[in-house]
């Protein structure tokens, strides 16, 4: 038994189909072709990473600005405590 339910002698005789039909150099091509394809998005993936990567690095004040920035979740409802406690 080889993958889910294809025995090895099956696979072999796809593979021979394919050849004859497709040949040696147009599938040759095709697997260039892919591998290409496959290099250049590990590449774009890569490059994000980095280009993320120096954002971050290039401006930590703007990081830390924002952070203080944000409301505290508690302060919202002690405010919230306090206008109904004045009414």
């Amino acid at each position: 038994m080889g993958f889910g339910g294809i025995s090895i002698w099956q696979l072999l005789i796809i593979l021979v189909i394919v050849l004859l039909l497709f040949g040696t150099k147009r599938l040759k091509n095709l697997g260039g072709d892919l591998g290409g394809a496959i290099k250049g998005f590990r590449k774009a993936v890569k490059d994000e990473d980095k280009n993320k990567d120096k954002d971050e690095e290039k401006d930590p004040e703007r990081l830390q600005h924002d952070e203080d920035e944000k409301p505290e979740q508690g302060s919202v409802s002690k405010e919230k405590d306090k206008q109904s406690q004045d009414k």
